[in-house]
């Protein structure tokens, strides 16, 4: 159950309904992040719209943003958000198979520019808050910065890790609200690595 209760729909800020709707729209069903971001009135007409411009088709290869996210929401052992990357990242083309590679932390089936984005996915979750900056001024392997560079043009790097920061965000979110799935469930070897 979740930690906050979802309004009425006669409770919803009118400035928040043109999003709400396009969502809906998109998902034949209003998501329970999205009931529980619109309890803060006009907080949802512009957290959807950011979303789906960091999250959806941009510079970075889709593939890249849809297995990092997975690797994040993993990483964060949240239910719910693996639960909607997964989905995404199945509409995608991500095979089940791949899909468990990314949970099990197993990159070598994919390509250089995948693996630095799951590499640097990783270390933003886990390395980056756990290092302090008298180790690491950016909290992230040099080597792994430079791979980074070499792999992304500028555009891209920052979309990227501009993507890995949002994921971490609501992931930790969503666990914390502990929502039921409204997707479909991630392959259950997935959910065994959360």
């Amino acid at each position: 159950m979740a930690l906050v209760g979802f309004p009425s729909r006669d409770d919803i800020d009118p400035s928040d309904l043109p999003a709400l709707e396009a969502g809906e729209k998109a998902f034949g069903q209003t998501l329970h992040t999205w009931s529980a971001i619109l309890n803060c009135p006009g907080l949802f007409g512009v957290y959807l719209p950011f979303v789906r411009t960091v999250s959806g088709p941009g510079s970075v290869d889709q593939r890249v943003k849809d297995l990092t996210a997975v690797r994040v929401s993993v990483l964060n052992h949240c239910r719910y958000t693996t639960s909607h990357r997964c989905f995404a990242a199945k509409n995608g083309g991500v095979t089940d198979e791949e899909l468990v590679a990314v949970a099990d932390g197993d990159f070598s089936g994919f390509t250089e520019v995948e693996r630095v984005g799951l590499e640097l996915a990783e270390a933003m979750t886990i390395d980056l808050p756990q290092t302090p900056r008298s180790v690491s001024e950016q909290g992230v392997n040099e080597e792994l910065l430079a791979r980074a560079r070499a792999s992304f043009d500028d555009r891209q790097l920052t979309e990227l890790l501009m993507a890995i920061s949002l994921w971490n965000a609501l992931t930790r979110f969503h666990r914390v609200l502990e929502f039921d799935f409204d997707l479909p469930a991630p392959p259950d070897e997935v959910l065994r690595s959360i």
